[in-house]
């Protein structure tokens, strides 16, 4: 029987499976939907539901492949998301996401304690991030039992499962404190910070077995049992590989709810301002990256279920037109400068929803520029740009962001992390991984227009003079950015 590789992904709206052959190609996918509860500052999940989805979109995945054995499988999930289980791997708490943001105290107290390992590590923690929102968890739950265990979002489904607790990964360990350069917990810090040691799971590097699938796991999801489970990354690691980004200088932009960065550095670079943090490769290179909160979650709130092919065509008529748009849902920035208090604005009046449309497809790919012109900033060299995510499947909206940055960019035919999961779990190595990924991917090519090399500039400078303005984005930035789109 032919093998199979397997890759899961548990995201923000459901779970993803894809399901390749040796030399990258798709014989199957599934899908199943997640609900979150959400109010200010505030989005849980149902770690249950985890599973469950999971469970389906394994069960669709492996029915059109019936003449393939799977050979081992790999999961991403959600960078900062977690919860706390008890010794038989059932919830304690609710699944507290990457963008709930209830821990800023913590995140106060994480970066105060820990201010030298922060200043190594070349970021600040964040209020998002998984370690602030386990100190809120044992603030909530003073009372937890002694078999209780922090778990990310992926470790729920790796130990489900498994049928048993699994070590995690050093990607979805980061942002639970995880020191990344001596590749240990920082017992000391967290001891000050009141984590107990036995909360932790092991860490590993991405790639590595780390268990097979039980007999349990194996009746819901059509597995065979004892499949090798083999440690993942987050989602916009997964992402990465799936983009076949891992090349120095390269980098690759997510265009999905938020609008995620990853790029490939082969040392560490630090970030004053804490904007960027860097996930470690296995092969010693370094992963830097930030998250901004503006993407295609925008175009889901403000429009719903429409047509967007129809709303492309609608924007093209007006796209020279239309105002500057920030278009954030909710309250807070994370990347390219970090402002809790930010939220949408526009400069000018909105007329209709051509308007509507094309200022915040523009108002994406404005913040896609300063990231980039942010990264430059700190010395990060970027030579390529790769598009994945699912606002990659419009063309116009490729185009544009073309346009803005001036630069060719590539989108790949695999535009998503179960993808990267699936080469990880077939390859074990993240380099090998996305080579083929990128020989399986056949991007394609999209070159600015002539014609629009300089229509966006007036704009762009609007952008970043108000967001200046209004105290969210460093004048150091604002400077480097203005020379770099006038240069």
């Amino acid at each position: 029987m032919a093998e199979a590789w397997l890759g899961i992904d548990v995201g923000t709206q459901g779970a993803r499976a894809v399901l390749i052959d040796g030399s990258g190609g798709v014989l199957g996918q599934g899908s199943r939907p997640l609900t979150s509860v959400r109010a200010p500052g505030r989005h849980e999940q149902d770690p249950r539901d985890w599973t469950d989805a999971v469970a389906g979109a394994c069960r669709q995945a492996l029915y059109g492949a019936p003449g393939y054995r799977v050979a081992a499988l790999a999961v991403c999930a959600t960078s900062g998301t977690i919860t706390v289980v008890d010794g038989r791997g059932r919830p304690l708490a609710p699944g507290l996401m990457y963008d709930d943001v209830r821990a800023g105290a913590q995140a106060e107290a994480a970066n105060r304690a820990g201010a030298e390992l922060w200043s190594r590590l070349g970021y600040r923690v964040q209020p998002s991030w998984a370690l602030p929102k386990l100190l809120w968890l044992l603030a909530q739950r003073p009372a937890l039992p002694p078999d209780a265990r922090l778990r990310h979002q992926s470790d729920v489904v790796t130990g489900w499962l498994a049928g048993n607790p699994v070590a995690t990964d050093w990607s979805h360990a980061l942002k639970s404190g995880y020191d990344l350069l001596e590749l240990r917990w920082p017992a000391e810090l967290l001891d000050a910070l009141g984590v107990p040691q036995p909360l932790l799971p092991d860490v590993v590097a991405p790639g590595q077995v780390i268990g097979t699938v039980g007999v349990a796991a194996a009746a819901e999801t059509g597995l065979p049992p004892g499949t090798p489970i083999v440690a993942g990354m987050t989602d916009g690691c997964a992402s990465q590989l799936a983009a076949g980004v891992v090349a120095a200088g390269s980098w690759n932009c997510v265009l999905g709810t938020t609008l995620v960065f990853k790029g490939v550095t082969p040392a560490l670079v630090r970030d004053p301002e804490g904007a960027v943090y860097s996930h470690r490769a296995a092969d010693g290179s370094w992963l830097p990256g930030g998250a901004s909160s503006v993407g295609a979650g925008y175009l889901a709130h403000a429009f719903g279920d429409a047509d967007h092919e129809r709303l492309d065509a609608l924007a093209r008529s007006v796209e020279s037109t239309a105002p500057v748009l920030y278009p954030l849902v909710g309250r807070g920035e994370r990347f390219p400068f970090v402002a809790p208090q930010a939220e949408s604005f526009a400069l000018g009046e909105i007329s209709g929803t051509a308007e509507h449309y094309a200022a915040a497809l523009q108002g994406v790919a404005f913040i896609e520029r300063l990231g980039f012109d942010y990264l430059s900033h700190l010395g990060m060299p970027v030579d390529t740009v790769t598009l994945t995510g699912g606002g990659s499947a419009s063309r116009y909206w490729c185009q544009v962001q073309a346009d803005v940055l001036g630069r060719p960019v590539s989108v790949t035919r695999h535009a998503d992390a179960a993808f990267g999961m699936a080469v990880l779990a077939s390859r074990r190595d993240s380099r090998q991984a996305g080579e083929l990924a990128r020989t399986a991917a056949k991007p394609v090519v999209i070159e600015p227009r002539a014609h629009a090399a300089g229509a966006y500039t007036g704009r762009y400078l609007e952008l970043v003079d108000e967001l200046t303005r209004r105290a969210w984005l460093p004048e150091t930035i604002a400077e480097t950015a203005r020379e770099r789109f006038t240069s």
